[in-house]
């Protein structure tokens, strides 16, 4: 661990060089998950059938809500750390990120036992038809099963990089990727598992990493050690009150990975109301490609956020402005690469997935690159809402991933198809990150 470790100055090394530092193992981390996204939907594609990537996308947005909750830990106790460091504050610093870490995994815990009650209607609330539920309901239950262990990698990761150690925080997102491509291989092909191996590949792989961040974080961290908490009723209000206020800051991380699964939840019921089965398995294709792109946003969004809010902490307004900028360029060119690279090879991307005779690669050929007419808006729209909460503005981050995530997105959902056919679909969401970034920017020059 200690080869891992990285001297880094928030305060006073230069914004371009630290971004650069910090970008390079974080989106290094995201492209390894982003491998791993590809990898496990062609597995289950060619591996499993068409019906079983369609049960996938009926599981994803309860795996995005997860996710959510531990950036929305993550966030919030990156930015308070981040703050308390500015000032000096070393214990505060060590509080939160414990108390963190019990709230995280706590939550987890409880959303994984109230899915485990109720599969069936799990998977019906997220819009699964009764063909779906049987596979459907094999992948959540492994997923929830492993889920608090996968939590503390989810928030630990933002604390290992904050402690000044991108580089660990990369290997064990690495660790954790090729293991699951491994076993995804193994318990498909192989051992003839099925969707249901997929999910304990997954499942075993990033519970393996949560355990390579606690080991970090007792063995070896710089800084930002675990800080034992005591039980008394001070102390327990003291523990509600920093958590309550992580959640105020990261709580507009939560709300996008909910509206993702906002928008896969909309999409699984449109497209399978249009188009049947098959209609939701082309749609999981571009639900693929949606975490890629929230990916590479969020690398973006990570890695600005510990030397934009340490800037703000110490009142920094030059690095302030010089880190939003940077952020600001890298993703406008991701935005731009990654949609041209969806509108030029749909056809590559949908047999990734799919099998050239199944009915669903045509319709997914067809609507993929109006799908990614949307990522610039997409990546454009993250970056901002990630400053917003980097700076101490959680309402307005709030409001823009409320109006994205919901407000737009499910009338475009609703009401495209019926104005200009089935490609309406396929527009919904680029029409509604669109509106979306139109909206902040026009917030922005009146403000």
């Amino acid at each position: 661990m200690q080869d891992n470790r990285d001297a880094i100055d928030f305060a006073n090394e230069p914004v371009g060089r630290l971004f650069r530092r910090m970008i390079g193992p974080t989106l290094v981390s995201m492209i390894s998950l982003v491998i791993l996204n590809l990898a496990d939907g062609a597995f289950v594609g060619h591996g499993a059938g068409s019906d079983a990537l369609a049960a996938i996308n009926i599981a994803a947005p309860i795996f995005n809500l997860l996710a959510g909750v531990g950036i929305m830990f993550g966030i919030g106790c990156s930015v308070v750390a981040s703050i308390h460091l500015a000032k000096n504050r070393i214990k505060a610093a060590r509080i939160n990120i414990t108390q963190a870490l019990i709230g995280g995994v706590g939550l987890a815990a409880f959303i994984s036992a109230l899915m485990l009650s109720n599969l069936a209607g799990t998977c019906r609330l997220f819009g699964s038809n009764e063909a779906l539920i049987p596979l459907a309901s094999s992948y959540l239950k492994w997923i929830a099963i492993c889920e608090p262990l996968i939590m503390f990698h989810m928030v630990g990761i933002f604390i290992v990089r904050l402690d000044g150690s991108p580089k660990f925080a990369m290997v064990t997102s690495l660790v954790g990727t090729g293991l699951n491509i491994f076993l995804d291989w193994l318990f498909i092909f192989p051992f003839g598992w099925g969707l249901e191996g997929a999910a304990i590949a997954t499942s075993l792989s990033f519970s393996i990493s949560g355990l390579m961040v606690l080991a970090y974080l007792v063995f070896a961290p710089q800084t930002l050690h675990l800080y034992p908490l005591r039980l008394t009723q001070k102390s327990l209000r003291l523990t509600l009150r920093n958590l309550g206020y992580q959640i105020k800051m990261g709580f507009s991380a939560m709300l996008g990975e909910v509206a993702v699964s906002g928008s896969i939840i909309t999409g699984n019921y449109i497209f399978i109301h249009y188009l049947g089965e098959a209609g939701v398995a082309a749609y999981s294709v571009a639900c693929y490609c949606f975490p890629v792109i929230f990916m590479m946003a969020n690398a973006i969004v990570q890695s600005g956020q510990p030397i934009v809010s340490f800037a703000y902490g110490a009142q920094n307004t030059a690095r302030l402005t010089e880190a939003r900028q940077m952020m600001l360029r890298w993703a406008l060119t991701a935005g731009v690469v990654v949609s041209a690279l969806m509108y030029l090879c749909a056809g590559l991307i949908a047999n990734l997935f799919l099998e050239v005779t199944e009915p669903a690669y045509h319709i997914c050929v067809e609507g993929l690159p109006y799908f990614g007419l949307g990522v610039l808006f997409v990546t454009l729209n993250i970056v901002l809402i990630g400053y917003m909460q980097s700076v101490e503005q959680p309402l307005k981050a709030t409001l823009f991933t409320l109006l994205r995530g919901f407000v737009i997105v499910i009338p475009t959902f609703i009401f495209l198809p019926m104005l200009i056919g089935n490609i309406g679909m396929w527009l919904a969401i680029p029409v509604a990150e669109c509106l979306t970034l139109l909206i902040i920017l026009i917030s922005s020059l009146s403000a």
